[in-house]
C-alpha cells in the first residue's frame, strides 16, 4: 500500500522512476479522505494543489532527498501558501508571508507541504479536533496532535512537531509512533510562533528512525546520508525519575522490560539515580514556561481574552504573577541539575526513561500530563520518544531515550539499534 511507505523508501523509489509522485501523493489524500472525518489531524489542506506540485516534481529533475514526498506541518509553523492560525480563533484567516525556516528547507529538498496539521491552541493545553487514530474516544496527545495522528495513521510518511514540555514525546508515544525533540538550539524556530523561547524545540514525527535522520539532515544542510549504525551496543542508564511513581503499573514494567531486552541484545545498562533535588525541575520548568508565555502574548491577552481558554488565560495569568528573581532562580537551577547530570550520565550514550505516565486517556479529559517529559525539556537534552508495548485498553505505551545537549545523532542511533536489535512486546 502506497500511503504506508516511509518517506526514505518513497524517495528512493521515486528517484528509481518505480514511483511517482503523483501516485504517492494521490494514496495519501486517499488515505486522508478516508480517515480524517474520525481522526480529524489537519487543519488546512489543499488536494487540488498538493497534486498540481506532485506532477510538477514528476516533470523535472529530482531536486533533494526529499524530492516529491508528502509531509505534514504543525500549524503554529508559517507557511506562506497556506493559512497558520497556532490553533486559536484569534487567527483562523492569518496568512503569512513567508515559509518558516524548517519548512523552506523541507521544500528545497524536494518535500511538498501536503497541509497543516492540528495543534492545540498557541500549542498549549487546549485541545483541537484531532483523535487518537487507535481509538477516537483517546486523545492523541498534544500539542503536536495533528501531526502524531497523521502520521500514525499513515496520512503522511513525515511531519513536523515542536515542544516547549512534551508535545512531540508525548503525542509520539500516544499514537504508537516515532517522535524525536531535538536539542534546545539544534534548528532554527524561524516562523514558529514562540511559546516559551528558553525551552521551545522543533521536533519531528515519522514511523522509521531513518525518516526522522533524514529530515534531521535536510534541516542541518547536511548530506542525506544513511544513518550510520553503532559499532557497538550502547551504554544505557535506566532513570526511573522522582516522577516514577506518577506512571502506571504498565508503564513502569514496559519500561523495565525495555532495559532488560537491551541487556540481552548486549547493551550495557546501568541504573541511574538523580539526586532528590531534581524533582524541583519539574517546577522550575513551570515557572519558566508560564513567565516567558505570559510576556509572550500580551497582545492575546489583553485585546483578545474573551476568544482565549480558560486554561491559556490561567497560565499566563499564572506567570504574570512570577518575579524576576524566581524565573532567574528557576534558570539557575536548571543550569546547576545540567552540570550535575554530565557528571553523574556524561559516559553513558542515553537515559530509558518514561515517555508518557501511561496510554492516552480519553480525550474529554485533555491531551494527558505532560510531567515525563518536563525535567528533561527544561535540561535542553535531545528525546525520543520509541513504541514499545500496549497499555491495558490496547493503546500504545512507549519509552523515552534522553541524551545528552547537542548529541542529537548519537541518539538516533541508538535509536536505530533499538529498532534493529529490541522486539517489542
Amino acid at each position: 500500500m502506497t500511503h504506508t511507505l516511509t518517506a526514505c523508501v518513497a524517495a528512493a523509489r521515486i528517484r528509481a522512476g518505480e514511483l511517482t509522485s503523483e501516485s504517492l501523493v494521490g494514496a495519501c489524500l486517499a488515505r486522508i479522505a478516508a480517515r480524517e472525518a474520525e481522526v480529524g489531524a489537519w487543519q488546512y489542506l489543499d488536494a487540488d494543489k498538493a497534486r498540481e506540485q506532485a506532477r510538477a516534481a514528476d516533470r523535472r529533475a529530482a531536486r533533494g532527498p526529499l524530492h516529491g514526498v508528502p509531509i505534514g506541518v504543525k500549524d503554529i509553523m508559517d507557511t506562506d501558501d497556506m493559512p497558520t492560525t497556532l490553533g486559536s480563533p484569534i487567527y483562523a484567516k492569518r496568512q503569512p508571508q513567508w515559509d518558516a525556516a524548517c519548512v523552506a528547507a523541507a521544500r528545497a529538498a524536494g518535500a511538498i507541504v501536503l497541509g497543516k496539521t492540528v495543534s492545540t491552541e498557541f500549542a498549549y493545553f487546549q485541545p483541537g479536533k484531532t483523535r487518537n487514530p487507535h481509538h477516537p474516544l483517546h486523545t492523541p496527545g498534544g500539542s503536536s496532535s495533528g501531526s502524531a495522528a497523521a502520521v500514525a495513521d499513515c496520512m503522511v510518511p513525515l511531519a513536523f512537531g515542536s515542544q516547549t514540555a512534551a508535545s512531540v514525546i508525548r503525542p509520539a508515544a500516544f499514537c504508537g509512533v516515532l517522535g524525536y525533540k531535538a536539542s534546545h538550539g539544534e534548528f532554527s524556530l524561524s516562523g514558529i510562533r514562540p511559546f516559551a523561547e528558553s525551552l521551545d524545540s522543533l521536533g519531528m514525527l515519522a514511523r522509521s528512525i531513518e525518516d526522522l535522520a533524514l529530515l534531521r539532515a535536510v534541516l542541518l544542510g547536511k548530506p542525506a546520508t544513511a544513518l550510520a549504525a553503532l559499532r557497538v551496543p550502547p551504554k544505557l542508564g535506566l532513570c526511573r525519575t522522582g516522577q516514577w511513581a506518577l506512571a502506571d503499573a504498565r508503564t513502569q514494567a514496559a519500561v523495565e522490560a525495555f532495559a532488560t531486552r537491551c541487556r540481552q541484545a548486549g547493551a550495557v545498562v546501568s541504573e541511574i539515580d538523580l539526586p532528590e533535588h531534581f524533582t524541583a525541575l519539574v517546577d522550575a520548568h513551570k515557572t519558566i514556561m508560564a513567565f516567558e508565555a505570559a510576556h509572550n502574548y500580551i497582545y492575546e491577552t489583553t485585546r483578545w481574552a474573551a476568544q482565549l481558554s480558560e486554561a491559556f488565560l490561567a497560565l499566563t495569568e499564572t506567570g504574570r504573577l512570577v518575579d524576576q528573581a524566581a524565573y532567574r532562580d528557576a534558570q539557575r537551577q536548571i543550569a546547576l541539575s545540567g552540570q550535575q547530570l554530565r557528571s553523574i550520565a556524561g559516559h553513558l550514550d542515553a537515559l530509558i526513561t518514561p515517555a508518557a505516565v501511561g496510554e492516552a486517556p480519553l480525550a474529554a479529559s485533555g491531551t494527558g500530563d505532560p510531567v515525563m517529559c518536563r525535567m528533561w525539556t527544561a535540561l535542553h537534552l535531545p528525546a525520543l520518544s520509541v513504541p514499545f508495548a500496549k497499555g491495558d485498553h490496547g493503546l500504545p505505551l512507549a519509552v523515552q531515550l534522553v541524551a545528552a545537549v547537542g548529541a542529537d545523532d548519537l541518539l538516533l542511533q541508538v535509536g536505530h539499534w533499538v529498532n534493529t536489535y529490541v522486539p517489542t512486546t
